[in-house]
């Protein structure tokens, strides 16, 4: 899960909930309740009321537009901007213009410069909408005591928003700390783990395969003791090369590792690389299976595609994460031509619930393009 991902614009710190979301704003919605009565009652009539039923009709539907659009603290639709934006021109308008309740209108997007502004922006929007309630009181001729009402709301409920956005940011970062512990103390002791086994097995088996090397030269005598023992050897063999293979696995490598790895390989086969990473960190599961990804990717360009330059691109949106890469090889189909090692991160990918294609490009070269969504914990 990214950071991006876990700090929800109303939704439960981990997942973002526009239903939850929804439900929240709609209550605070009650206090239009007010510019409606003025429409109701007569108190602004003609086309002025025409006007401002039109306008109070979308201020809502834009209000709303706008907090569903916002995915998370950090990361916004295109449209979430924009959005604010006129959200903002309508309720300076309303204010403005009519005075009286449709001052209230500045205090929603105060809620909205709380939750999706940087702090230092959300606070100088803040004072932007204490001067338009002013302004508007003024202009108006609306009574002190309301401007006075409403310009407090302004005030204590934008610091109030931009405190829970603050709030829930460190929180957040809090617990990402944590697990980011939890996980280095289980890969370190994972790594222990693999250290001992490869001191203790390894050396035993290596013991046990020279033994039985030295048996077989000293039962040279008896056919069918020479063959037990070379049973022996095969079996011991065989062992510690499964201990070292497991060994191997519980060793894996970070994606930055594999990376650096991938960069030294290239440049000593005299290809140019190039490394592109946009988005946040990759969960443990997706890092590990593109790190798997980035060396067999690699290992195919340097053996077999014949090209001067590679580019290796990683994305991660916190919805899905995509890797790519492209070399400008001439050597055919022959990179990808699906041995067994892109057949068993093919199968990996799948298992993840992502996609996986391979091959010559139009243009020349060849592509690796991976896309997997953030819920591959199959492929731990």
């Amino acid at each position: 899960m990214s950071f991006a991902d876990r700090i929800s614009f109303g939704g439960d710190g981990d997942k973002p909930s526009p239903v939850r979301r929804l439900l929240g704003i709609s209550v605070g919605l009650v206090y239009l309740v007010f510019p409606v009565t003025d429409l109701v009652t007569g108190v602004v009539t003609g086309a002025r009321a025409l006007w401002a039923g039109v306008l109070l009709l979308v201020f809502v539907c834009c209000y709303l537009l706008t907090v569903l659009s916002a995915k998370s603290f950090l990361t916004r639709n295109p449209l979430t901007y924009p959005l604010l934006g006129l959200t903002t021109v309508l309720g300076v308008t309303g204010a403005l213009v009519f005075g009286g309740s449709w001052l209230s209108l500045p205090v929603y997007t105060v809620v909205l410069y709380g939750f999706m502004l940087p702090p230092i922006l959300a606070l100088w929007a803040m004072l932007a909408s204490l001067a338009v309630v002013i302004g508007g009181g003024v202009i108006n001729d609306s009574g002190l005591e309301g401007v006075i009402v409403l310009g407090l709301q302004v005030v204590t409920l934008g610091v109030l928003f931009i405190s829970i956005r603050n709030s829930r940011v460190l929180n957040v970062k809090l617990r990402l700390a944590q697990d980011e512990v939890a996980r280095l103390a289980a890969t370190e002791e994972r790594l222990r783990i693999a250290r001992d086994l490869h001191d203790l097995l390894g050396h035993s088996l290596s013991l046990i395969v020279l033994k039985s090397e030295l048996a077989g030269r000293l039962a040279e005598a008896s056919p069918q003791a020479r063959k037990e023992m070379e049973d022996v050897e095969t079996v011991a063999r065989k062992a510690l090369t499964e201990v070292r293979e497991a060994v191997t696995g519980w060793r894996r490598r970070s994606l930055p590792e594999e990376i650096d790895s991938a960069r030294a390989v290239l440049r000593a086969a005299g290809v140019r690389e190039q490394v592109r990473i946009s988005g946040t960190p990759l969960p443990d599961p997706l890092d590990g299976l593109f790190g798997w990804a980035v060396r067999e990717g690699t290992t195919n360009v340097v053996r077999h595609a014949r090209a001067t330059t590679c580019e290796i691109k990683v994305t991660y949106d916190g919805g899905q994460a995509v890797l790519e890469i492209v070399d400008d090889g001439t050597g055919g189909g022959e990179p990808y031509a699906r041995g067994s090692g892109l057949r068993g991160l093919g199968e990996r990918v799948a298992d993840a619930g992502g996609t996986m294609t391979a091959g010559p490009r139009p243009g020349g070269g060849h592509r690796l393009s991976l896309l997997v969504p953030a819920r591959a914990e199959a492929c731990a």
